[in-house]
């Protein structure tokens, strides 16, 4: 419960602390967008991490490497909030969330969102979701890298190899804009918090980035399921991830009854 109050604490008393940074960073944005938008995405950066350390957790990335340079899609399983704090935490370029509507009614919270470069996705009206998308591939052209979780909320399976189905629409930015998807793994994130809420418990989270996919060169029978191929592909890395964990474990007991 310490762990989730301060957590509170913190975030809360950034957001009110920060308004004045809020309208510099508008006022730098004026003269520099680009300036701003690196700048505001340290400062965001800063503060997740600082969360992601309050919660006593581990952050292990893996793939990095694979991230071609330029924009990109990355595309995510999601199972917890915890998986914006790491993605933020770790994205080496400029990137932004796509997030439902519904966070818009925060104040100061929606504008570090829109200030790093978030989308706001009306999940009720087609008209506006197409909006978004075309705002998407706006971003990708600017340089922006778009993370996308396709499930289209958070999954709550207890088993975190059953993915919810993916929203074919959901890759359409980079369909349109020819941008490679970064399929994305995230495992051990909801262990922090939602697994057990209120309290917040420290968790080895492991973040890996796939290998790009480059939609255009998919053989045609796989172009019409682009989702479901991604989502297949992340899959794989977490079972390989829930394994290499498993192992882990076997070795260490192995090692202490050795000890014993």
């Amino acid at each position: 419960m310490i762990r989730f109050l301060l957590v509170v604490i913190v975030l809360f008393g950034f957001l009110v602390a920060s308004i004045p940074l809020v309208i510099g960073e508008y006022i730098i944005g004026k003269l520099n967008r680009k300036r701003q938008q690196e700048h505001s995405l340290r400062i965001v950066q800063a503060m997740f991490r600082m969360i992601f350390r309050i919660t006593g957790s581990k952050l292990v990335v893996k793939g990095q490497e694979r991230v071609p340079e330029g924009a990109v899609l990355y595309v995510g399983n999601h199972r917890s909030y915890f998986d914006i704090v790491v993605g933020y935490a770790v994205v080496p370029d400029l990137a932004g969330f796509v997030a439902k509507k519904e966070m818009t009614r925060y104040p100061v919270l929606v504008n570090w969102m829109k200030l790093v470069n978030c989308l706001f996705l009306n999940r009720m009206d087609i008209k506006e979701g197409l909006k978004t998308i075309l705002e998407g591939i706006e971003k990708i052209k600017e340089g922006i890298s778009i993370w996308i979780f396709p499930e289209g909320t958070r999954n709550e399976n207890k088993d975190p190899l059953e993915l919810m189905p993916f929203k074919e629409g959901s890759l359409k930015i980079a369909e349109k804009s020819g941008c490679p998807v970064v399929p994305v793994a995230i495992t051990g994130t909801a262990e922090i918090f939602e697994n057990h809420i209120p309290f917040m418990r420290p968790s080895q989270v492991t973040i890996e980035f796939g290998e790009p996919i480059y939609l255009k060169q998919l053989p045609k029978e796989l172009k019409k399921c682009s989702g479901a191929y991604t989502r297949d592909r992340i899959i794989e890395m977490l079972k390989e991830e829930q394994e290499f964990r498993q192992t882990h474990r076997e070795t260490v007991n192995v090692k202490r009854v050795q000890k014993a």
